[in-house]
């Protein structure tokens, strides 16, 4: 074997490490994104907005998170104790749609 061989192998097993993770990166699988597959229980992905307001009982200003395309609708409220957003209620748009209004 050359001197220019024998010196340089640490140089030439590296490079060949890199190549194979090189070639077992490319030959991976792809990961899929959240919608590539088939929603699961009809659940499809989200279409949000939010909006600032009030609620009815306490007078704490609350954050309302609506999801157009699965017709749901969250509200927040900020609880300065815990120091995260807790959740004050939930409603089903498509059921409260459903429903009879009941006097």
């Amino acid at each position: 074997m050359n001197r220019y061989l024998k010196d340089n192998r640490p140089l030439l097993a590296l490079n060949v490490l890199l190549v194979a993770a090189l070639v077992a990166v490319t030959w991976a699988p792809p990961a899929d994104a959240q919608n590539a597959a088939p929603p699961r229980e009809g659940r499809i992905r989200g279409d949000y907005t939010m909006v600032s307001g009030r609620v009815n009982a306490g007078g704490a200003a609350a954050i309302y998170v609506l999801d157009a395309a699965n017709r749901e609708m969250i509200a927040l409220r900020w609880d300065a104790a815990k120091q995260s957003l807790t959740g004050v209620g939930y409603r089903d748009l498509d059921a409260d749609g459903r429903s009879s209004p009941g006097r």
